[in-house]
């Protein structure tokens, strides 16, 4: 009699086995725990010489033919979610940072900073058009776009609509009628957001002189503006931008604010701007008068408080809410998170019908010569939009690089202790020399679970780090 047969195993199963096996895999999975399981690591070979600045002595050396990979292996570090959830959420936790030492201090940023004036300030788009929406009253949904009678469109189409749309439903952000959206003027307004940006932050000042009754000069050498935002896609394709806006001393965050700045003074000299800035762009059609961009009429400012309060929000919401947005793109918008080069592949893409024409409009756009500096065909992924993510001033907080060396000097130190290699001397100059070059990308046969296990321990580590952080800051709050 036959025993027991072993399962069969999946293909997956299977190929991690087989990586497990090879020599090489420890090594590797150090690398890859370095890397905090990215899903798409970068290979690279090259060597890296410390040298003595004064005599050329050779301190340190490191090669990839020593390594039994043959090759370093380094996280990609995209910020996208959609691309790589590990190297999306160290950039989050950056911009967290960045955002929460810019309210409360730290990271080379005084704690006094958390008694200057600041606000939340959201500014979304125009409307191009009805769009099937969600929205809650006392907790029940309403009805989408309820009319009376019914009626319909040029087009033919019903000019409401009656239902209650679920969360996730995919008819959300969809236009009640395609041919009715001015599809042309969405995907401009996107192109042109970041100049609108720019011209919001150079109107401001102005409003403040013009209310203060000083002049421009007199304000810059007893206040400075300060921002950090982040763009955010909404579901009909077109973008909001959220910021924190903080009025300093003249040098920054490291000196008070003079005795007439006000959380209310920057929330009218905000909306003042935000009515006030506008763009002019060529009509689509070239014959009718130039289009005026703006921004839309919801426009909501919100004071910023260490804790939650009545009248405003918690610094701690602020920063995790505008964190949360600096991982996201497009692709929320039901679009693709990648170029799009050719107008063949645009009828194959798996996109809404909604983003398939604003993409189709990029590319149509793009063919006139009053619209070529935009570069609408290399952004059509992006639905126009040209910008960064995220951005900030000068003088609003820590910057991601310095960040970053942080993260790296402390990974540094770690390596040494763990080696038991001796703390370079802070009063020996050094040069450092690398030579490398690009071995490839990406996960290989095998070894994508290791790479989830790791990221998936990293994130649990760190998600009860977040909740001790938490229970702590509550402890001392009461």
């Amino acid at each position: 009699m036959n025993g027991p047969q072993m399962p069969e195993l999946p293909p997956e199963v299977i190929a991690a086995v087989q990586r497990a096996a090879m020599p090489d895999f420890a090594r590797w999975r150090e690398m890859i725990r370095a890397a905090g399981g990215c899903e798409q690591p970068i290979r690279l070979r090259g060597e890296r010489f410390t040298l003595d600045a004064e005599t050329g002595e050779l301190i340190e050396s490191y090669c990839t033919d020593d390594e039994p990979t043959g090759y370093l292996l380094t996280a990609c570090g995209n910020r996208r979610a959609s691309r790589c959830a590990a190297c999306a959420q160290v950039y989050r936790d950056d911009t967290y940072h960045l955002i929460i030492s810019g309210l409360t201090g730290g990271k080379s940023v005084p704690e006094s900073v958390s008694a200057h004036p600041r606000v939340f300030l959201t500014l979304t788009a125009p409307s191009f058009g009805a769009v099937h929406t969600r929205r809650e009253k006392a907790g029940k949904v309403q009805m989408c776009r309820p009319r009376k009678n019914r009626p319909l469109c040029p087009h033919g189409r019903p000019e409401g609509c009656g239902q209650r749309h679920e969360e996730h439903d995919p008819a959300v952000g969809q236009p009640l009628c395609i041919d009715c959206y001015d599809y042309p003027q969405a995907v401009l307004w996107n192109a042109h957001a970041p100049e609108l940006w720019r011209r919001l932050t150079l109107t401001v000042p102005k409003k403040i002189t013009a209310e203060l009754g000083i002049t421009h000069k007199a304000l810059r050498a007893q206040a400075r503006i300060s921002y950090a935002r982040v763009i955010e896609y909404q579901r009909r394709g077109s973008i909001h931008f959220h910021a924190v806006v903080r009025l300093d001393g003249p040098t920054g965050p490291d000196q008070p604010p003079p005795a007439w700045a006000s959380t209310d003074l920057l929330e009218r000299a905000l909306r003042a701007a935000a009515q006030d800035v506008a763009v002019a762009v060529p009509h689509p059609d070239g014959e009718s008068l130039p289009l005026t961009l703006g921004w839309g009429r919801q426009l909501d400012i919100q004071p910023i408080h260490v804790a939650a309060d009545l009248d405003g929000i918690a610094d701690k919401h602020v920063a995790r809410y505008i964190a949360k947005y600096a991982t996201k793109g497009a692709e929320d918008a039901g679009t693709v998170d990648r170029p799009i080069r050719y107008a063949s592949q645009i009828t194959t893409l798996k996109v809404s019908e909604h983003a398939r024409r604003m993409i189709w409009t990029c590319f149509t756009l793009a063919d006139l010569p009053e619209y070529q500096e935009l570069r609408l065909r290399h952004w059509a992924h992006m639905l126009g939009y040209r910008g960064h993510f995220s951005t900030k001033s000068r003088r609003y907080s820590v910057t991601l690089t310095e960040l970053r060396q942080a993260r790296a000097d402390h990974a540094a130190q770690q390596a040494r202790q763990r080696d038991q290699r001796p703390e370079p001397d802070p009063d020996r100059p050094t040069i450092k020399v690398g030579r490398w070059r690009y071995a490839g990308s990406g996960l290989r046969h095998g070894e994508h679970f290791w790479a989830a296990q790791t990221r998936e321990r990293i994130q649990t580590a760190r998600r009860i780090r977040q909740q001790t952080t938490d229970s702590n800051d509550q402890a001392e709050a009461s």
